[in-house]
């Protein structure tokens, strides 16, 4: 399972606009209930029901909100940059400028953690996150993603 499996290049956006983490957690529930066609407020039940078990701030600007439904039948990935970093509760104090939206079926087991460990084995690479701040426009962040994807396969 590769992140370009689990992103589509239309589920990256680039200066997401808001300004709390109850926010940002609605504006991605929005667009991936866009995405996989299921209902926005079930997407952010689930999503905000993870984040009262502990911030899914995972420091270095980054966050990872992430949750499991029955509704939904593969993992789905959503990736966005956001315009202005917000507050998110991070296990480093600091605040979030990107997040990585993980949806997942109550079903899939080890692959959800096989998923979310891509994710953080990703963003934990300081490199590539200097990259994803300074790449410009959606596509470029999406070519990134996929790029590392295709690195990580070889």
């Amino acid at each position: 399972m590769e992140l370009v499996d689990l992103v589509a290049q239309e589920a990256v956006i680039d200066d997401l606009k808001c300004s709390s983490k109850k926010q940002a957690l609605q504006e991605l529930s929005r667009i991936a209930a866009k995405q996989t066609g299921l209902h926005e407020r079930a997407i952010f039940d689930v999503v905000l029901e993870r984040e009262r078990l502990g911030s899914t701030g995972v420091g270095d600007g980054i966050a990872i909100p992430h949750g499991r439904m029955a509704e939904i039948n593969q993992i789905t990935g959503l990736f966005a940059r956001l315009k202005e970093p917000i507050e998110f509760d991070a296990v480093d104090g600091h605040p979030v400028d990107m997040v990585f939206l993980l949806l997942a079926p109550e079903t899939a087991g080890a692959d959800h953690l096989k998923a979310l460990s891509r994710i953080s084995r990703l963003l934990r690479d300081k490199r590539i996150c200097e990259k994803l701040r300074g790449a410009v426009g959606a596509d470029a962040l999406y070519a990134l993603i996929a790029d590392q994807s295709s690195k990580a396969a070889a």
